[in-house]
């Protein structure tokens, strides 16, 4: 298959990251800088430059997509985004399978956490991606289809379950209690990621 699934995969999410972004920079303008979208957008329009036909497989192609982020975000997205992706990556395995695909979006969680220092409860894109491979990995035996779409709906889910949280991380800690009520941007971005996986690498 080489890169073609990792490409849909970005495709996709590129797409949905530019349709939603003044919703995204809405969302960062209430407890953060005000720039997740334009900053998402920027970062994967480069991603979608890039040519899965040039790359020998999805790991390779993930790799440098996570790279160009890195390079082309700021703020904290850039980093956490680009470690994501990079383990991803480093860690896609050489024939495609529900458990494989698993470990690798675990790689790819333990990056962020490492990165970020974030944990569950914190308000941060952990709270929505930690769920949402726990549902992976209770429906992997089901295959890779199953698993994505449960890792999907308990993102969506641990994204909407951070609107009341306090925030404990990034610049909306800074806002105290004030940060309650509004959903997190990067738990956000991070559910548009599931679900363009869930209708793209299966």
């Amino acid at each position: 298959m080489g890169a073609d699934k990792a490409g849909a995969w970005m495709a996709d999410f590129a797409a949905q990251i530019h349709d939603n972004a003044d919703m995204l920079t809405d969302l960062d303008r209430q407890i953060g800088d005000a720039d997740h979208g334009s900053n998402m957008d920027r970062g994967m329009k480069a991603v979608a430059a890039l040519a899965a036909a040039d790359f020998p497989d999805s790991g390779a192609f993930l790799k440098k997509a996570g790279m160009t982020l890195v390079s082309t975000v700021g703020g904290a997205s850039g980093p956490l985004y680009g470690t994501f992706l990079m383990r991803v990556g480093g860690a896609w395995p050489v024939e495609d399978s529900a458990e494989g695909i698993g470990v690798a979006l675990r790689a790819g969680l333990e990056g962020i956490i490492q990165r970020g220092k974030a944990e569950v409860g914190d308000k941060t894109m952990v709270d929505a991606l930690t769920p949402a491979l726990v549902a992976y990995d209770a429906a992997a035996g089901e295959g890779t289809q199953a698993a994505l779409d449960a890792a999907a709906k308990a993102c969506a889910e641990g994204r909407d379950g951070t609107t009341p949280l306090v925030a404990r991380k990034g610049r909306a800690s800074y806002l105290g209690e004030r940060s309650a009520g509004t959903q997190d941007p990067g738990a956000t971005s991070v559910t548009m990621l599931i679900e363009a996986a869930a209708r793209t690498l299966a």
